[in-house]
C-alpha cells in the first residue's frame, strides 16, 4: 500500500524501508518488541486512512510496518484489536496535546487565554496528524461496536474539559452563567462536528482556521459573551 500523501507521524510507515533485523539481534528483546508495537499502529492508521477500515487485512498492516505476520499476531489477536490500539493511542495525544498547551501557559493566564490555547492545541494536532483525524472522525464509525463507543467516549471526555474550566473560571468571573452538564456535552459536540466537517472535505490543513469560531461559541455559552462584532442589545 503506497505511503499516504500528508500523513502525519502517526501514519509514517516503513514501507519500503529495511525491516528489523531477524534472528539474533544487538536490541534487547523488549525494544524490538516495542519498535515492532510502534510500527504497526503506525502502518495501520495509515492503511484505514488510505482505504478504510473493511478493505485493510493483517497483510497490509505488516507490510506496512516491515514485520512478520508471527510478529504482529504476537502483539494482536486480529486487525480489531491493533485499530483499537493505535486509535486509542492517537486520542490520548489528541486529549494530551489540548491539556499540555494550557498548562504551558504562565500562572495568571485569563480563562480565556487558558481555553483559547487548549482549542489551539487540539486543532493543531490533528492539522498535524491528517492520517489519525481522518481515521477517527471518518473511519471509526466502520469499525465496529468498540470503535464506535470510543469514537462517543471522546466528546465527553471534553464536555468534562469544558465543565472543569467553566468552574474554575466562575471563581474569577462569578457573573457567568450556571450551566448544566447537558450545555458542556453540547458544546463539545459542535467542536466535533465542525472538526469532523472540515475533515470530510479533505481540509485537515485548515483545521486551525476554526479556532476563533470555537472559542467564540464556548464564551458565548459558558461565559454569556456576545459573538464577536455583534451589535449589543439595546
Amino acid at each position: 500500500m503506497a505511503e499516504p500523501r500528508q500523513a502525519g507521524t502517526l501514519a509514517r510507515t516503513h514501507q519500503g524501508q529495511p525491516g528489523l533485523p531477524r534472528g539474533r539481534s544487538r536490541l534487547p528483546a523488549r525494544d524490538v518488541r516495542a519498535s515492532q508495537r510502534e510500527r504497526m499502529l503506525r502502518s495501520v492508521i495509515a492503511a484505514v486512512s488510505e482505504a478504510g477500515y473493511h478493505s485493510v487485512t493483517v497483510a497490509d498492516i505488516v507490510r506496512g510496518a516491515r514485520v512478520s505476520k508471527n510478529a504482529f499476531y504476537e502483539h494482536f489477536g486480529n486487525k480489531e484489536e491493533c485499530f483499537l490500539a493505535a486509535t486509542g493511542e492517537g486520542r490520548e495525544l489528541m486529549l494530551g496535546r489540548a491539556v499540555s498547551a494550557a498548562r504551558a501557559l504562565p500562572a495568571g493566564a485569563s480563562a480565556e487565554d487558558l481555553l483559547r490555547a487548549a482549542v489551539r492545541g487540539f486543532l493543531t494536532f490533528l492539522a498535524e496528524e491528517p492520517a489519525f483525524a481522518r481515521v477517527f472522525y471518518l473511519h471509526m464509525p466502520a469499525a465496529g461496536a468498540a470503535a464506535a463507543r470510543r469514537l462517543d467516549a471522546a466528546p465527553r471526555i471534553f464536555a468534562g474539559l469544558n465543565q472543569t474550566w467553566h468552574e474554575r473560571a466562575r471563581k474569577r468571573h462569578p457573573e457567568w452563567p450556571v450551566l448544566p452538564e447537558t450545555a458542556y456535552l453540547a458544546l463539545a459536540g459542535a467542536t466535533v462536528e465542525l472538526v469532523r466537517s472540515t475533515v470530510y472535505a479533505d481540509r485537515t490543513d485548515a483545521l486551525p482556521d476554526l479556532e476563533d469560531t470555537v472559542v467564540a461559541l464556548h464564551l458565548a455559552v459558558m461565559a454569556g459573551r456576545p459573538w464577536p462584532g455583534a451589535p449589543s442589545p439595546p
